[in-house]
């Protein structure tokens, strides 16, 4: 079986730990350095982006995760996940992992308030369309050489990417009872795309 590690240290890791056990992964939280030996796969959870990165430094997880991403290990981040994993983030003033080649705005369709939900397509989960939760979401600015745009918005705006083994969502996944997005990091984590 394999082991994903949840980044705990603030935000939506809860959920994402509940729905990799509903996919019968062995999922735990991850709090300290030596938590992430054994695991197979990490996922950085939503939540608030700056105190996450502050907490990744104050436990001394910010080298050991950004070691990790760069030898091509399998890395989902969500949300502030998303901003952490990104190369270039407007609207913040923190460190990131600066992993995946891509930019990215941080806050980009507007406060609390303005969060939305809609269907989007992400043709390599499949039919039907994903329902995605967008809270104080972030939005691709720009990509790299070797990334890969897996979702827009209908107006262009690009919410989902990958790179080698890492995939950055803008939504929330966890939010929501569709296993698929969980599902695809899993065929990643095994090698199996």
């Amino acid at each position: 079986m394999k082991k994903v590690g949840v980044l705990a240290l603030q935000g939506a890791f809860a959920e994402h730990i509940n729905l990799l056990r509903h996919l019968k992964v062995e999922a735990v939280p991850i709090r300290l350095p030596q938590e992430l030996r054994s695991l197979d796969g990490l996922i950085i959870p939503g939540g608030e982006s700056t105190t996450i990165a502050r907490l990744m430094k104050e436990y001394d997880l910010m080298a050991p995760i950004r070691e990790l991403a760069l030898d091509g290990f399998p890395i989902m981040g969500t949300c502030a996940g998303m901003v952490l994993l990104a190369r270039q983030v407007s609207g913040i003033n923190s460190e990131t992992l600066g992993a995946m080649d891509i930019g990215v705005k941080r806050n980009a369709f507007g406060r609390q308030v303005d969060s939305f939900e809609t269907n989007i397509e992400i043709p390599t989960i499949g039919e039907p369309y994903f329902h995605a939760v967008f809270i104080r979401a972030p939005h691709i600015e720009r990509v790299g050489d070797g990334v890969e745009v897996l979702a827009k918005l209908p107006n262009g705006t690009g919410v989902a990417a990958r790179q080698g083994k890492m995939v950055a969502l803008a939504f929330h996944p966890e939010l929501t009872s569709d296993l698929r997005i969980h599902a695809y990091f899993m065929s990643i984590v095994r090698g199996e795309r």
